[in-house]
């Protein structure tokens, strides 16, 4: 990949809000003074940045809310605080194993995950899991793999490693949003939002 391309989705996800400041300053402390920051870093970054949010967040749940969904209003057949975590790992690791080309190392049954995996201490384990799991595939992308066309491992059609590991970054925050929601709705300040 030239280095104009490279330089170019760099400072995308750095101008997307992807790579906060904080982590472009981590990413040039990682690498050696002459170095240039990889997409390894970038991505892995990225992604610890969003494991951060979701990790304490599902954590901050009690356990006797953890099956908390919302029954007021319109929200029949909505995925629970539990599922949504679920959901957010089961994601994880199919996005990683796609960039990998791999299979996931779990058994993956829908995509709210396992079934039987339903306490609360099981769940924050396959979450974590999942992103030890996805910081493996972040960490395998370089300049000779990274818009390497592999097998979606949502369908037929070929996808880019890149394209992916957007997903595990992207993908994760859809239901932080909605995590929040259920955490405002039990009284809990999400540990994002409470001061330092």
């Amino acid at each position: 990949m030239n280095k104009q391309l490279a330089m170019a989705i760099l400072i995308l996800a750095m101008g997307a809000g992807v790579v906060p400041v904080s982590a472009n300053a981590q990413m040039a402390a990682q690498a050696k003074p002459d170095q240039k920051p990889t997409f390894a870093m970038v991505i892995d970054r990225s992604f610890s940045n969003v494991e951060k949010e979701v990790v304490s967040a599902a954590d901050a749940m009690p356990e006797d809310k953890f099956n908390f969904a919302p029954t007021q209003g319109e929200f029949k057949g909505v995925r629970t605080f539990a599922l949504q975590v679920k959901h957010i790992a089961t994601a994880n690791y199919m996005l990683a194993a796609g960039i990998l080309g791999e299979k996931p190392p779990v058994e993956i049954k829908s995509e709210n995950g396992p079934d039987n995996i339903t306490s609360k201490a099981d769940i924050m384990k396959f979450l974590k899991d999942s992103f030890a799991y996805g910081h493996k595939a972040a960490n395998s992308l370089d300049d000779s793999n990274v818009i390497g066309m592999v097998q979606s491992p949502f369908g037929p059609n070929k996808v880019t490693r890149l394209g992916l590991a957007i997903g595990m970054i992207s993908h994760p925050f859809d239901h932080y949003g909605q995590m929040v929601e259920y955490l405002r709705m039990n009284g809990i300040i999400p540990p994002a939002s409470r001061g330092q």
